[in-house]
């Protein structure tokens, strides 16, 4: 297994890492730069308004000095916007924000020489795995059924299609998944029995 490490950013640091999440973006999306809801400029608009949201946190994976790749997100707060655009009905409870009960995650992504590796999911639990909310909220393009399936096998469930308000944006499967879930798998692959939880899953 990789020796990953992890490094954790906050809003206040974003400056420092921006560069950073730039070039792995445009490392992973250097065949899709020239679509419009893709280009590394549009990214970069979208990163800027993302670290204003409440309680944004970056993860980092590193291996050795190499940086391998991150996933950040932030909490939901009544009344998101993030829920904007739904294509499919949904019952009203499922999309009710209290300001502490979803993490949206907004990016999980990880460079070529290290995918396959499970560095991806490490990524994600590491940074979702200490959050305070009930659940987790991501979107995958609906036109990557592969990906879809992959965040399936960790716990997510699918809830609705949805066209965020971005210029451009694509179709996306909107996908949940109980944060206890996160912290379940993570005991699991450390070897140690999981807890039992009352924990809300996805509604």
């Amino acid at each position: 297994m990789i020796d990953l490490s992890f490094k954790t950013y906050t809003r206040f640091d974003v400056d420092h890492i921006r560069q950073t999440l730039l070039a792995i973006y445009a490392e992973v999306y250097r065949e899709r730069l020239d679509e419009p809801f893709t280009t590394l400029s549009e990214f970069d608009d979208r990163l800027s308004r993302y670290v204003l949201a409440p309680q944004w946190e970056c993860v980092l994976g590193m291996d050795g000095d190499n940086p391998v790749g991150y996933a950040f997100g932030y909490t939901l707060q009544p009344g998101a916007r993030w829920w904007d655009g739904l294509l499919d009905e949904v019952d009203s409870g499922a999309i009710v924000e209290s300001g502490h009960r979803t993490f949206a995650l907004n990016e999980l992504m990880v460079r070529e020489p290290w995918r396959g590796t499970g560095c991806a999911r490490r990524i994600h639990d590491e940074l979702t795995s200490h959050r305070t909310e009930e659940r987790v909220a991501l979107l995958v393009e609906a036109n990557h059924p592969k990906v879809r399936r992959t965040y399936e096998s960790w716990g997510y469930v699918f809830l609705a299609q949805i066209r965020p308000d971005f210029p451009d944006a694509p179709i996306l499967d909107v996908m949940l998944m109980s944060l206890s879930a996160t912290l379940r798998g993570r005991r699991e692959r450390a070897g140690r029995r999981p807890e039992p939880t009352t924990r809300r899953g996805p509604e």
